[in-house]
């Protein structure tokens, strides 16, 4: 009999007939009622099953982690919590758990800490948690793709080796296949990459921007959505080594219009996990009402994580400038109290706690901050009639300040010949890039969205590491 999934099972509810489902026990109740999970979905189906008609031993085997394939008739549920179980006709053990290991382990059926689970990154995808973070994961790389093409944008793979640095940090891993015991030098004493493979000095990427931008000045409308590195020697609760980037790049729009993409596009992507991932929404919403309620009243988040997720599907953005935003701090009651940690003055970049003081205390609704001071921005953000400010937005949302950066870029050559060079960014460097600017420039803008962090405010996970399937971080690259 051909396998159905659990979820589907759960969902049609439907009585009297028979299936065959697979899986992986989570608990096995009084030697007949088998709870069942193969990942679809957060619920187990119950099996229940006649141990006089098993044959013997067979139900030995049955243990928690243990693979079995089940074939029985739908029925309705005589306990509570489901509206339909299995009755067993025929059960076959595909693979064993042996119980001694399985209490070593987190499929043991009991609470975890997460740090714990982190420790055993190879089966936390096995826990309730972790399978409804990844879930969620799923449903919002789907949604993103779903959104940009009903926009009529193209799906864009940009290079993960790369000889340019987008955001000029130099904080980049290095590509070289030079055997690292005898590596090449030329006459100055100099590595010589002319002769490693490449040719030239590569890197993995921090950013496919720029080779997007290439891609809208002739398709118009472009994405990407890959893999980026930042070889930052920071193991931070908010950083990873690998990580990956969406970045929409559209041609002929300004500044105005790429907050409204960015407005748009996030309102979209939560209220399509709000409608499409209800269980495991809610069941990583009671999870952290309940780690909440065991921290000191002060430390607690003010909107439980529903309240978060509603809170940007149904409120149209704040726009205001970055002048404005630093009035506005600077006459908040923190400022005058001196309860800010960082100086709020024009010309600094403003810090998390500045950001989520204006979301969630000023005006109660997700912010888009724009025209930022040049001094702390990239090099091709457009510089601005004042000469002091660029074209630079950032999208701000409770409890985790800033989900968004974006800008209008910079489309005039002479401007952005000059911009290299404040950047220190030699011009042969980059010459492809400028050469856009030469062949029918025209003014367009993007933006950029941190996946994992995405991820991280819609599931409610407070660290980073939780929110991708294999971390990469200082010290550690396992699996």
């Amino acid at each position: 009999m051909k396998r159905t999934r659990i979820s589907k099972v759960l969902e049609s509810a439907k009585t009297d007939a028979n299936v065959c489902v697979k899986g992986w026990v989570r608990s096995f109740r009084n030697d007949r009622f088998i709870a069942l999970n193969d990942g679809s979905c957060l619920s187990n189906i119950q099996a229940v099953v006649d141990r006089e008609k098993m044959p013997e031993g067979l139900l030995d085997k049955v243990t928690v982690g243990a693979a079995l394939s089940v074939v029985g008739q739908i029925v309705e549920s005589q306990g509570a919590g489901q509206k339909v179980e299995i009755l067993v006709e025929k059960l076959e053990v595909l693979g064993i758990a042996n119980t001694d290991d399985v209490k070593k382990t987190i499929i043991s059926p009991k609470r975890h800490s997460i740090e714990t689970l982190r420790e055993q990154a190879h089966l936390r995808f096995r826990t309730n948690t972790f399978g409804a973070v990844f879930r969620v994961r799923h449903t919002l790389a789907y949604a993103i793709h779903q959104y940009f093409n009903k926009k009529g944008f193209y799906y864009l793979h940009t290079p993960i080796i790369t000889g340019s640095d987008a955001e000029g940090a130099g904080e980049m891993f290095k590509v070289t296949n030079f055997d690292l015991k005898n590596i090449p030098h030329n006459e100055e004493g100099e590595i010589d990459f002319g002769q490693d493979f490449f040719g030239k000095e590569t890197n993995l990427t921090v950013s496919g921007q720029l080779e997007a931008e290439l891609g809208a000045m002739a398709l118009g409308n472009v994405y990407t959505f890959g893999p980026t590195f930042r070889a930052e020697n920071s193991n931070t609760s908010r950083h990873l080594s690998e990580f990956w980037m969406v970045e929409p790049e559209v041609a002929f729009n300004d500044l105005q219009d790429n907050m409204e993409l960015g407005e748009d596009f996030l309102r979209y992507l939560i209220q399509y996990c709000l409608d499409n991932r209800q269980e495991d929404i809610q069941f990583l919403h009671d999870r952290e009402v309940k780690e909440e309620s065991q921290k000191p009243k002060n430390e607690r988040n003010e909107m439980s994580l529903m309240d978060r997720l509603q809170f940007v599907a149904a409120n149209e953005f704040i726009r205001l400038s970055y002048t404005d935003a630093i009035n506005v701090l600077q006459n908040s009651k923190p400022y005058k109290k001196k309860k800010f940690k960082f100086p709020v003055e024009w010309g600094t970049d403003l810090q998390s706690e500045h950001e989520r003081y204006l979301v969630e205390k000023e005006y109660k609704k997700p912010v888009i901050i724009f025209d930022y001071p040049a001094s702390f921005k990239a090099f091709y953000m457009r510089q601005n009639d004042d000469g002091k400010t660029v074209a630079a937005m950032d999208v701000l949302f409770p409890g985790i300040g800033e989900i968004i950066g974006g800008s209008q870029r910079e489309e005039r050559l002479d401007i952005l010949t000059k911009k290299c060079k404040d950047f220190n960014i030699p011009e042969e460097h980059v010459w492809w890039y400028l050469d856009t600017r030469k062949f029918g420039t025209a003014p367009h803008a993007g933006f950029g969205l941190g996946f994992e962090r995405l991820v991280m405010f819609v599931t409610g996970m407070t660290n980073i590491k939780d929110v991708i399937p294999f971390p990469r971080y200082p010290k550690n690259a396992e699996f």
